[in-house]
C-alpha cells in the first residue's frame, strides 16, 4: 500500500490531489476502468497475510487488453458451526450469523473488507466479486440451537457482510435460516442496505407478531449519484425507505441506521435522511462514523481520490480530527462514533433531531421467552 501513502502525503503537499492521482496511476496499483466497471473498488492490493504484492504494467507483449472485467464467482463454504459469538463490550449483541462471505453491495468503506484477507484474497475487488455462500446455514443452526444448555438472545444479521446481497435471491439462505429461527420461536435483528428484505415480509411479520423480529435499513446518502459510485450495488436510498414503509405497514419494527456518517461528504444530509425514514415508518435510528481499519484505508482513499479529488483533503482532515489524528482509532467506546469537536457535533444534532421527531422514545426489545428447545424426537431425527 505504499503507493497509496505517497499519494496521501502529496495530496496533502503542495502538489496535491492531481499529484496523488498520478502517482497511484504510474505505480500501477488501479485496476483499468473497464474491468471495474460497476465496482467501487478501484485497486485490488494482495492481502496482508500474502508473501507478494500484485501490481499491472506493462511487459510489451500488448497483453493487457486481454485482460476480462471482474465478474462475480460464488464459492460454496462449508463450516462447522454458523453461529459467531462477540464479547466486545460496545455492541449491543452477543451472537451473530453471516450467511455469506465478501459482499456484491460492494460499498467502498465497508469495514468488512479486511475479514478476505484471511481467505487469501484482496480487500479490494476481490472482497466485492469472490463471494462464499454457507448453504448449510439453516441446518447448522437448528443444531446448535438444540444444543444442551442453549440460552437464547437476539441472534444479529448483517452486521458483517449483508444477508440480502443480491446473490441471496439464488441462494435464499437467509430464507432458509428465518424458518428455523421463526419455528424455534427464537429472535433476531437484521441490518441490510436491500430492499430484498422486504420479500421475506411474510415471515418477519408473523414473527414481529409475536416480538421476535425487527429489522434496520442503512442509509448512507440520499444523492443516488454518489451512491452509485460508493455502494455500485446497493438498493437505491428510495427503495431502501419504501422497504422501511413496506416493513412498518406489514407490523414489523423498522429502523434507519444512518452509517456510516462520512464528515465532508455526507454528514450534511443526517438530518435529511431521519426526516425521511421517519415519514416511511421507521421509529428507532443510530449512526456509526466511518470506520477505515487496515485495507480499508486505502482502498478508500483511492475512490475519493478518483472521485471526489476537490474534497480529499477536507474529508481526511475530518476524519483524523476524529481518530486522534490517525486514519482509525479502534479503541471501545470511540471506533464508532468518534471523538472531537466534530464527532460531538454529529451526535448533538442526531440527538436533536431525533428528539424532535419522536425517534428512540421508546426500543423495542425483542423476546426469548418463546424459544422452543429441541426434544429428544427431534434430536433423533437430525441425527439420521
Amino acid at each position: 500500500m505504499e503507493p497509496i501513502v505517497r499519494a496521501d502525503i502529496a495530496a496533502f503537499g503542495a502538489g496535491r490531489a492531481e499529484m496523488a492521482n498520478a502517482m497511484i496511476e504510474q505505480s500501477g496499483m488501479r485496476i483499468r476502468p473497464d474491468r471495474n466497471r460497476g465496482r467501487s473498488a478501484g485497486i485490488n492490493p494482495s492481502g496482508r497475510f500474502e508473501p507478494v504484492s500484485r501490481h499491472v504494467f506493462d511487459d510489451g507483449w500488448s497483453s493487457l487488453e486481454e485482460l476480462p472485467p471482474f465478474k462475480t464467482e460464488v464459492q460454496v463454504e462449508k463450516p462447522r458451526t454458523i453461529i459467531t459469538r462477540n464479547e466486545s463490550p460496545d455492541i449491543s449483541f452477543d451472537r451473530s450469523i453471516n450467511p455469506y462471505r465478501g459482499c456484491e453491495h460492494g460499498c467502498v468503506y465497508c469495514f468488512a473488507r479486511p475479514t478476505h484477507a484471511f481467505m487469501g484474497l484482496s480487500p479490494g475487488l476481490d472482497f466485492e466479486s469472490k463471494l462464499f455462500a454457507k448453504p448449510d446455514a439453516a441446518r447448522l443452526l437448528d443444531k446448535e440451537l438444540s444444543k444442551d444448555g442453549y440460552q437464547p438472545r437476539t441472534i444479529a444479521i448483517g452486521t458483517n457482510t449483508d444477508p440480502y446481497q443480491p446473490i441471496e435471491k439464488q441462494y435464499r439462505i437467509m430464507r432458509e435460516i428465518l424458518e428455523v429461527l421463526e419455528a424455534r420461536g427464537h429472535p433476531v435483528g437484521i441490518v441490510t442496505k436491500s430492499a430484498l428484505v422486504t420479500r421475506d415480509i411474510d415471515i418477519l411479520s408473523r414473527m414481529a407478531e409475536r416480538g421476535l423480529a425487527k429489522v434496520a435499513l442503512s442509509v448512507t446518502t440520499m444523492d443516488r449519484m454518489l451512491a452509485r459510485t460508493m455502494e455500485p450495488r446497493a438498493s437505491t436510498p428510495t427503495k431502501r425507505l419504501e422497504a422501511i414503509r413496506q416493513l412498518s405497514d406489514a407490523g414489523v419494527p423498522a429502523s434507519v441506521m444512518v452509517a456510516p456518517i462520512i464528515p465532508g461528504l455526507t454528514d450534511q444530509e443526517m438530518e435529511r435522511i431521519l426526516d425521511s425514514a421517519y415519514a416511511a415508518g421507521a421509529r428507532e435510528a443510530g449512526y456509526v462514523v466511518l470506520r477505515l481499519p487496515l485495507e480499508v484505508s486505502p482502498i478508500f482513499k483511492d475512490w475519493l481520490l478518483r472521485h471526489y479529488p476537490d474534497r480529499y483533503r477536507h474529508v481526511m482532515s475530518l476524519i483524523r480530527s476524529m481518530r486522534d489524528g490517525k486514519d482509525y482509532d479502534s479503541e471501545w467506546g470511540k471506533r464508532m462514533k468518534g471523538a472531537g469537536p466534530y464527532a460531538w457535533q454529529i451526535g448533538r444534532r442526531f440527538e436533536i433531531t431525533a428528539r424532535r421527531l419522536g425517534l428512540n422514545i421508546e426500543r423495542r426489545t425483542l423476546r426469548t421467552d418463546q424459544f422452543i428447545a429441541a426434544g429428544k424426537d427431534q434430536e433423533q431425527l437430525m441425527l439420521l
